[in-house]
């Protein structure tokens, strides 16, 4: 089985505009598809920096010297790229969201199509787990968890059923959790519901939104001007974050303006939102949620 068939793979890279000598930083390694396509465009001279905090990730490394994987998450790339000696790149890549890889190993636990222990931990050293938020979490706790990050309207019922269960026994399983609330999920939608329900306590887990942020300011940080940031997205609350950073330069809130009135921003859009095709969703059922933006870096006096 392949690990990753890479999303929007040519549109992604094609949005950062390779310099054939230049510095790239493929944030979301996985199964290698992005930074192996930024490295054929690459000369001699140019350099590729890739993150990813699952262990997994390491099989897929390229024999390149002109390539680095970092193994930690995207949100301490200034950190590591300064250890590296890099002060500044030309392009930053980011494919958000699980890999088919993890969605696809039952032992991890992020598949409602799964009876597996309840994990969803990207970096397996992390504490806590999808079982710690599920069995420890209290109900206003989960109840925010599941109406934040899985915008379910029905939150604070879930909440209370899932601790009314847990009092009689632990839930270890994703099977178990979906029998917890089967009778709040609604029929003909209960996968869509249940994948709400899984997506919730993930990005609880791994911190994703915090983490996307620190990444995206970051990115102001070490992007040198002109550079592109390429990134592509599979939830609202993603595609949500990363298209108000880019058209505005805040995350919520109202965007800063100059003395003149103008919006002071550190990137510009570059063309439309891009979404797959009909043919890429067709091979690649985890594309049909893409969402591709891209964006490049200006100087502060010219926003």
């Amino acid at each position: 089985m392949a690990y990753h068939e890479p999303v929007l793979l040519f549109e992604s890279v094609d949005g950062l505009n390779v310099k054939p000598d230049g510095i790239y930083v493929d944030v979301t390694f996985g199964g290698g598809g992005h930074s192996r396509e930024i490295l054929k465009r690459l000369s001699e001279e140019g350099r590729l920096f890739a993150f990813d905090q699952d262990a997994d990730a390491q099989q897929n490394v390229p024999e390149d010297e002109r390539f680095t994987l970092v193994p930690q998450n995207f949100r301490y790339l200034g950190k590591f790229l300064r250890f590296y000696g890099i002060r500044q790149v030309d392009g930053i890549l980011a494919d958000l969201g699980v890999s088919s890889h993890q969605f696809d190993s039952d032992e991890r636990g992020f598949s409602i199509r799964f009876d597996s222990e309840l994990d969803m931990r990207m970096d397996q050293s992390a504490e806590i787990s999808a079982l710690t938020v599920v069995n420890e979490y209290n109900e206003e706790q989960l109840a925010s968890v599941l109406f934040q990050y899985g915008e379910l309207r029905n939150s604070r019922v879930l909440a209370r059923e899932i601790v009314r269960v847990r009092k009689d026994e632990v839930i270890r399983t994703s099977f178990q959790l979906k029998d917890a609330i089967a009778k709040y999920l609604p029929r003909q939608k209960e996968n869509k519901v249940l994948a709400q329900v899984f997506q919730a306590i993930r990005i609880e887990v791994n911190g994703e939104m915090e983490a996307l942020k620190e990444f995206l300011q970051q990115a102001v940080e070490i992007m040198g001007p002109g550079g592109r940031l390429s990134v592509i997205s599979y939830h609202s609350l993603e595609d949500r974050l990363v298209k108000r950073y880019i058209n505005n330069g805040v995350f919520e809130g109202e965007p800063v303006k100059d003395f003149y009135g103008n919006v002071r921003k550190p990137f510009k859009r570059v063309g439309k939102l891009i979404l797959p095709s009909d043919e890429e969703i067709a091979r690649n059922n985890r594309a049909r949620s893409a969402r591709l933006r891209v964006a490049e870096r200006i100087e502060e006096e010219g926003s």
